[in-house]
């Protein structure tokens, strides 16, 4: 027998072991294979729908904003709203109101501003109050001006009150490759606005925001 005939002198086929031969374990998940997930998630054409959005001045972003630069479509006209105390809320709460209804029963209350679709770094979206009355007034004037720069370039907003000036400091980002560009959603800026202020849309004397800032009596069951 020559040594090419014996696996146990050197130059011999080799013995097929147990540790050549992948032994199937079974699948500790197997029941739940319907369940599985097969696709991508990010399809495409398929895109994530936001919710509701956080709303607030430039300035309380507290870094760096863009404002989307298509003031035709991502920014709104000047609306109406009033601050509504609600009931377990610590802060009270903003609704757009109908400027007719707040006309008759608030009209001290309505507050007018523009909203404005806006992202800070990574995609962080949020409206963001651009003022329209008073636009002679420091802080509105340099609040406006931050907002349209943003359009542009990442800027941030920063109160100056603390050195006894009226208006906010204007920041530009020091490098616009800081951060990508933001990946505006494609809902509307109508869609944004209805999700996000759902429910505290008074358009009628007998809604609840409305009946609380009236004084009037509210069925709260």
């Amino acid at each position: 027998m020559s040594s090419s005939d014996n696996p146990s002198k050197p130059g011999g086929p080799r013995l097929v072991t147990d540790i050549d031969v992948a032994i199937p374990k079974p699948d500790p998940f197997a029941d739940l294979e319907r369940f599985r997930a097969k696709r991508d998630p990010t399809i495409g054409g398929v895109e994530t729908l936001l919710t509701a959005l956080p709303h607030h001045p430039i300035a309380q972003a507290k870094d760096f904003v863009r404002l989307h630069p298509n003031q035709e479509t991502h920014w709104s006209p000047e609306l109406c709203f009033v601050s509504v105390p609600i009931k377990g809320m610590k802060r009270d709460t903003l609704h757009v109101i109908d400027e007719d209804v707040g006309t008759r029963y608030v009209s001290g209350a309505i507050l007018r501003f523009r909203l404005a679709l806006a992202s800070k770094p990574h995609d962080v979206f949020f409206l963001c109050h651009v003022p329209t009355q008073n636009l002679d007034n420091s802080w509105n004037f340099t609040n406006v001006t931050a907002c349209e720069t943003a359009m542009r370039s990442w800027v941030k907003a920063t109160s100056r009150r603390a050195e006894n000036v009226d208006g906010y400091l204007i920041t530009h980002a020091e490098s616009e490759k800081a951060f990508p560009p933001p990946k505006w959603p494609k809902q509307s800026l109508n869609e944004l606005i209805k999700v996000t202020f759902a429910g505290r849309m008074i358009d009628s004397e007998d809604h609840p925001g409305l009946l609380r800032l009236r004084g009037a009596e509210q069925d709260l069951k």
